[in-house]
């Protein structure tokens, strides 16, 4: 049985990932699929406003939310399921898992975020939409403006 840690934070987003991961690869056999969800984070401003334990019931209810929402895709073809909440650094909970279930390959299937650097799950698997460098927001304006002024100059 092929093991596979899959990690997600966005239900919809993972839902078209193997979707494609699916249509790419026609027989994979039976797979143990450990499906990691990475809650967003929330500022930590709002701990003046929600107690830790109305977070953590927040967390647990979009947990249950994703499991819904991605547990059919990945049960096709008699898959067993075991999903986890992610706390901490993610390296070290991949880390954990590979000790826990031996050797299994690692999916990051996190949606990329426009001028966010997303944390790796693994040393050697950079995360999804990493192109090396980043053009912040505010240069990219800068540089429109510029063009613009430009063309209306001439």
């Amino acid at each position: 049985m092929e093991k596979v840690i899959l990690y997600v934070d966005d239900a919809s987003h993972a839902r078209e990932f193997l979707e494609r991961m699916a249509a790419a690869k026609a027989d994979v056999g039976v797979r143990h699929w450990v499906l990691v969800a990475c809650a967003p984070r929330m500022t930590h401003r709002i701990s003046k406003w929600v107690s830790h334990s109305a977070r953590e019931n927040w967390r647990a209810k979009w947990f249950a939310k994703v499991q819904e929402q991605v547990h059919p895709l990945l049960q096709r073809e008699g898959a067993q399921v075991t999903p986890v909440l992610a706390h901490g650094p993610l390296a070290e909970l991949t880390q954990r898992l590979k000790r826990e279930h031996g050797v299994a390959q690692v999916i990051d299937a996190r949606r990329p975020k426009v001028g966010v650097d997303l944390e790796p799950v693994a040393p050697d698997l950079a995360p999804p939409g990493q192109s090396g460098w980043a053009v912040p927001g505010a240069v990219l304006g800068m540089g429109a403006l510029l063009m613009l002024a430009n063309e209306l100059a001439e």
